[in-house]
């Protein structure tokens, strides 16, 4: 009976354990929640300049803009904006480089007109990186022309450029009267309007090395050449053109004598026909300094220079010092 009983309870059993659901077998296993994304990097961008003389740079002038990102992330890029006077003339995106724990980007420039530029890098805000913006930095282009009065960072430009050509330029900075007869001596040489204004076009051709003063017969040793062609007075020291000078030549009537001479008398002072501080290489000829220089020749023969230079070239040349005067 015992055995018969156990015969039925068995196949029940089974039955029972078939019809229970899958999770009371066996216990499924709880799924992982997804990971929790890491916060954005908050970071800082700042702004520098390079090629820039407190924050000016002349027009046509190559600069750069340069910054730094204090915390850095692979893949990012920041944008970068040019305004000038206010209005947007530049925007450009930026792929930041790594340089050790910070990154790194830069923008060569370059603006032909003048105004003030602000500019500003900023980056916006990704799974990465947060958003950041620099501070906006000035940066003022200065016209490339300037004229009697003017002061600056032009000026400097302009007197610097003639000064390494020979011409005989006056205060640093300033465009007074001695700057103004460089530029006219230069503007003589280069073929341009026989005036005192730099304009933009003297500054291109200065830019581009013109103006230098070829220097006719270097075996003379320390001398004075006179290119009659183009009316100006290079002082020649080692076959190079140490100071230049505009100068104003005998007019057609009474031109001045062609050759190779020497100085031999020096008169100081103003004598009773005007010549300030005379240096006589001919005859009655000679350089000396005169209240009337026009740009063109007018002179009885001799050699006009403006009279606040009378006195520097009078020193420069001794007696027996050369003086070769031609036409180009």
């Amino acid at each position: 009976m015992p055995n018969r009983r156990l015969g039925l309870i068995l196949p029940l059993f089974a039955l029972a354990l078939l019809a229970l659901p899958s999770a009371a077998l066996a216990q499924e296993p709880v799924p992982e929640p997804p990971p929790v994304p890491a916060p954005a990097v908050k970071t800082t961008v700042k702004l520098g300049f390079t090629g820039l003389t407190n924050r000016q740079v002349l027009g046509g002038e190559a600069w750069a803009v340069r910054g730094t990102v204090g915390k850095f992330v692979a893949g990012q890029s920041v944008t970068l904006k040019i305004k000038r006077n206010g209005r947007r003339v530049l925007t450009r995106t930026l792929a930041i480089t790594q340089d050790g724990s910070v990154g790194r980007f830069k923008l060569a420039l370059k603006f032909n007109r003048g105004g003030l530029l602000t500019v500003q890098a900023s980056h916006a805000a990704t799974a990465e990186m947060a958003a950041a913006d620099s501070r906006a930095l000035k940066v003022r282009v200065v016209s490339r022309s300037a004229r009697a009065g003017d002061r600056g960072l032009a000026v400097k430009y302009l007197q610097s450029r003639l000064s390494r050509l020979g011409y005989v330029v006056g205060k640093r900075g300033y465009y007074d009267a001695r700057t103004a007869r460089a530029v006219l001596a230069f503007r003589k040489i280069t073929r341009m309007a026989r005036t005192q204004v730099a304009t933009s076009e003297v500054f291109s051709r200065l830019a581009k090395g013109w103006g230098r003063f070829k220097v006719r017969y270097k075996d003379h040793g320390r001398h004075v050449e006179v290119d009659l062609t183009h009316q100006v007075i290079a002082l020649i020291s080692r076959g190079k053109a140490v100071r230049i000078y505009p100068t104003s030549s005998g007019k057609p009537s009474t031109p001045t004598i062609l050759g190779n001479f020497s100085v031999y008398r020096k008169e100081a002072g103003t004598n009773s026909l005007g010549m300030i501080f005379s240096s006589y290489f001919i005859r009655g000829y000679a350089i000396h300094g005169f209240v009337d220089v026009p740009v063109y020749p007018a002179s009885h023969g001799c050699l006009r220079i403006p009279p606040p230079d009378a006195i520097s070239v009078y020193n420069w040349i001794n007696i027996g010092t050369r003086v070769d005067t031609y036409y180009r």
